[in-house]
């Protein structure tokens, strides 16, 4: 069995944005010639997410609506964390959506359904963020 790793750096322009990674793990299922086995996909922060979706602007929004209802921003004073920093909605939305996804591999591709695609989500952004990919098999 061969394992491969690989981290995947994100530098976001606002503080929530949804990113579609796909591509990039693309990527590193070429680079791991694994062509059977699974793909685990984690975001390494603890205010952002890794989700499979559909790749839709519409859809997009209704995230950010919804997760806007559930773990509102502001006002800052309704969470006992926010202190020091003022992200305790973000810990909250990343509860939400997820840590991470795992993916079948099978014949040197990511076994999607139709309109499937990986999804970083950010929740605390303008800064430097990571994502692991790890996949395993033959």
């Amino acid at each position: 069995m061969k394992s491969y790793r690989r981290e995947l750096w994100f530098n976001t322009t606002k503080r929530r944005q949804l990113i579609n990674i796909t591509p990039e793990v693309e990527t590193c299922l070429a680079e791991s010639g694994i062509k059977e086995g699974l793909a685990l996909v984690n975001a390494m922060h603890i205010t952002a997410s890794v989700f499979i979706n559909d790749d839709e602007g519409g859809l997009h929004q209704d995230y950010e609506t919804w997760l806007e209802k559930l773990a509102p921003e502001k006002p800052y004073s309704q969470y006992k964390h926010n202190g020091y920093e003022d992200n305790a909605d973000a810990h909250l939305k990343r509860t939400i959506i997820g840590r991470e996804v795992v993916v079948a591999v099978t014949n040197g591709s990511l076994d999607f359904g139709p309109w499937e695609r990986i999804f970083y989500g950010e929740f605390d952004g303008k800064r430097r963020k990571r994502v692991l990919v790890k996949i395993i098999g033959e």
